[in-house]
């Protein structure tokens, strides 16, 4: 079920958080187990919803990989105790179970991203990041509170948080707001992967831009727009974004 990435793929995401693992296929549960552990994660593991309760009334987590297909009782009866017991517990869903039906009651019941198997680990390291960051801080938190300052530079581009603008080389980027919104989303997670479902997400999450009572239609083919036109309001500086195939964009460090 596990697709293996090629050797040396990895990047570490999130040292110290702890996840839980509820599976019931021993051998994909010792590989997620490995993979995790490599990547500096504390790893907990459970086979059956009763199991994987018991443990979360006695550990603290900080997200939970969650198969549906569970002996004794549907992986759907644990998200649905955590979402009543425990606030804010971020939990992917790693399932055979690939229809549409099942995508939507997952996430409607609180999942908070949902993959189906076989998958690619590269894939879930990236899925797992961003939900574990999405938990701890809104999508569009200012780069800027981490530093204590009103503004973010990385090299010649300087995003002023408070006014919404940018300005490069000294001139005042012409940004929409969902370009606004795209780049500061890329500058606060500069050097890392940030995935389409996390911009799309956050889009949804906004506003209509002004002069709009209404958000247009929201999917990568209108994310691939955004990112075309702000490459081109970029491109007479060092920095990039990168495609990262399969999995969303990244801008690179000038």
């Amino acid at each position: 079920m596990l697709q293996e990435p090629l050797a040396g793929c990895f990047v570490m995401l999130n040292p110290m958080a702890t996840i839980l693992i509820v599976e019931d296929d021993a051998l994909l549960l010792d590989a997620l187990t490995g993979q995790l552990q490599q990547l500096e994660f504390g790893v907990h593991t459970a086979s059956s919803v009763a199991e994987a309760t018991t443990l979360l009334q006695s550990q603290a987590v900080d997200g939970i990989i969650l198969d549906l297909g569970l002996p004794g009782a549907d992986g759907m009866e644990l998200l649905t105790w955590a979402r009543t017991h425990i606030a804010g517990l971020p939990v992917l869903i790693l399932t055979a179970r690939d229809g549409v039906e099942d995508r939507v009651l997952g996430l409607n019941a609180g999942a908070d991203d949902y993959i189906t198997k076989p998958f690619n680990m590269q894939e879930l390291q990236a899925r797992l990041q961003a939900m574990l960051r999405r938990a701890r801080q809104p999508a569009f938190t200012q780069a800027s509170s981490a530093a204590g300052g009103a503004s973010t530079t990385i090299g010649p581009l300087v995003l002023d948080h408070a006014s919404h603008s940018a300005a490069l080389n000294g001139d005042l980027l012409d940004l929409t707001q969902r370009e606004w919104e795209l780049l500061e989303l890329l500058v606060n997670r500069c050097g890392e992967v940030v995935t389409r479902d996390d911009v799309l997400a956050a889009w949804r999450a906004s506003p209509p831009e002004p002069g709009q009572t209404a958000a247009p239609p929201l999917n990568s083919n209108a994310l691939e727009v955004y990112v075309h036109r702000l490459r081109k309001k970029l491109d007479t500086s060092p920095l990039a974004i990168r495609n990262i195939r399969g999995l969303g964009y990244m801008l690179n460090r000038p």
